[in-house]
């Protein structure tokens, strides 16, 4: 009955349900990239907000190390959330760890807008701990995501429906950019203020606190009107019959989301004799796919390197390019609202077209394809900019404007290695390991791969905001850098590095998943399993006869 329903859901037709599990699952995600990136666009109004100094003649910034923590510490949270909801989906089941997650995410969105103090120090504490907890949930829905899309969906579609998953990331992080739009244009409205060379008291007014914090609590709102939805998902039936081994069970949820209704009567005549389960640590899997994950790990890590370190300091792209006036000459919410329409732009014509071309080609190219494309055109796209970067940029003529250069060609460039993170490793990263490792072992090594890909996040958000500042002039607070040149050369070495580690990889495009780990057919593992049953019907059907193979006749079944 195990594989009759398995069989089934690999060959099932297209139907309401694959929509609805990619909404369901997808809004995780559209949370999940509003709550990474929004702080991005709040960062600077934060370091105006708690940490002005007027001894200084300059707005404020956060310091250094602030700075670092609360952009780095949601990432923190992340890999952390990854690892131990990766492995609780395969102890307690997928479904029952499902709506903690989201219900993780919508409570500590809300609760990092209350964040509360007397002091800078004490509202940033909690701040950043709340956004720990943040990225906590954030971790879990990674694997979890991952692994029940790919075991709802058919065979045929299965790289579409979750890369559609993934691909809503894309439009978090444009409305994150345009909340940040929004909210900061009303209040700017509402609460006019001069820029800061004019009135550097007034043109931080006292009304923006309200905006950082409403931006940020906004990410609860898609998570919570889909809690109920998800709550209510059954177990996938790849979970059910192949971990728990309850078969019926199995087909009875199936039944309740496919437009089919499997008959007992009609179950294949040959089952298997499942071979013993082998752990995460042991030599048989190191044997099986130990290089696999290997691949996994290291493309991520090096892929997100690259795109968190891209998005993390795209607003010091805008200035060295002209498209951000220095701060001095805009009030903090105008700053707000200058940064946030610059990401959006860059979200709009870069970062959600890369993830539909991926949703609308992944099944008919390849994972494998996508993912050396992608690192192959992010590397040439990065090495152009940094060697032709001063060209491209132009020279400071005063009072933070660049005259000369090829400001249009360098924004086309570097929004070109967005489009190709997205129309590659972004999204083929978070497919494949969901499709490579076995149904026991499958939401762990997901986790154990978007763990991985966070630490390289990590090394971004920590390493290239010191890294990327000026050599001889960098931002209040920072040590000096080796500048935006250099750095986008360290990620053009990274993208390089993915690509080679790309071929540790098989393509998965068209295959089930029980074909691609052993799990259709026991007898491939190694010579483990010793005998197979095969049950053939004898008189009217009403009884069914074991009929004991050894190895030699089973390999001919």
């Amino acid at each position: 009955m195990a594989s009759s329903v398995l069989s089934s859901l690999d060959k099932a037709k297209t139907q309401g349900y694959h929509f609805k599990a990619v909404i369901i699952s997808g809004m995780g995600f559209f949370t999940d990239a509003y709550d990474l990136f929004s702080i991005s666009t709040v960062t600077r109004l934060l370091g105006r907000l708690y940490y002005y100094d007027p001894s200084t003649g300059k707005p404020g910034v956060l310091p250094a190390n602030v700075n670092s923590a609360v952009v780095g510490v949601a990432l923190c949270g992340t890999l952390a959330g990854q690892l131990f909801f990766g492995w609780a989906g395969d102890k307690w089941g997928r479904k029952k760890v499902y709506g903690i997650t989201l219900l993780i995410m919508i409570m500590a969105s809300i609760a990092s807008g209350l964040s509360l103090g007397s002091t800078p120090t004490s509202v940033m504490v909690t701040l950043c701990f709340f956004r720990f907890w943040l990225g906590f949930g954030i971790g879990g829905d990674y694997p979890l995501s991952a692994t029940i899309m790919s075991e709802y969906a058919n065979k045929k579609n299965r790289g579409a429906f979750v890369a559609a998953v993934f691909a809503m990331q894309g439009f978090g992080i444009l409305v994150a950019a345009a909340v940040s739009i929004l909210v900061s244009y009303i209040f700017d409205r509402a609460f006019e203020s001069p820029p800061f060379d004019v009135d550097p008291i007034r043109s931080t007014r006292p009304e923006a606190d309200f905006v950082w914090r409403i931006i940020l609590m906004f990410g609860a709102l898609p998570a919570a009107l889909t809690f109920y939805s998800r709550s209510k998902m059954p177990e996938t039936a790849r979970y059910t019959a192949l971990v728990e081994q309850n078969e019926e069970k199995a087909r009875r949820d199936m039944e309740k989301v496919l437009d089919q209704v499997f008959d007992p009567s009609e179950a294949p005549i040959e089952t298997l004799e499942r071979e013993k389960p082998y752990g995460l640590f042991s030599k048989k899997f190191l044997r099986r796919h130990g290089a696999e994950l290997l691949g996994t790990t290291t493309t991520w890590f090096f892929l997100d390197v690259a795109f968190y370190s891209q998005n993390l300091f795209q607003k010091d792209i805008f200035t060295a390019v002209g498209w951000l006036p220095a701060a001095s000459t805009m009030s903090a919410l105008e700053e707000t609202f200058k940064v946030s329409r610059a990401q959006a732009l860059i979200a709009l014509v870069a970062t959600v077209p890369g993830y539909w071309f991926t949703v609308a080609l992944i099944d008919k190219i390849g994972r494998k394809t996508i993912q050396l494309q992608g690192f192959f055109f992010m590397t040439i796209f990065m090495f152009i900019l940094t060697f032709d970067y001063n060209h491209l940029r132009g020279t400071p003529c005063g009072n933070n404007k660049l005259c000369g250069g090829n400001h249009l060609a360098f924004i086309i460039l570097y929004a070109l290695t967005f489009f190709f993170s997205n129309f590659g490793p972004n999204t083929t990263t978070f497919i494949v390991p969901a499709e490579l490792f076995p149904a026991r072992l499958r939401s762990t090594c997901h986790g154990i791969s978007s763990a991985s890909g966070k630490a390289g996040a990590i090394v971004g958000a920590f390493g290239f905001l010191y890294a990327s500042q000026s050599p001889t002039d960098p931002e209040e607070g920072y040590s000096k850098g080796i500048g935006v040149k250099y750095s986008l050369l360290i990620l053009a070495i990274t993208s390089s590095l993915g690509f080679i580690f790309t071929f540790l990889i098989p393509e998965t495009n068209g295959k089930s998943l029980e074909d691609l780990n052993g799990e259709s057919d026991a007898s491939s593992g190694e010579g483990n399993v010793q005998s197979r049953n095969s049950l053939s019907r004898v008189g009217d059907g009403d009884q069914l006869k074991a009929v004991e193979h050894d190895d030699s006749a089973a390999s001919q079944v």
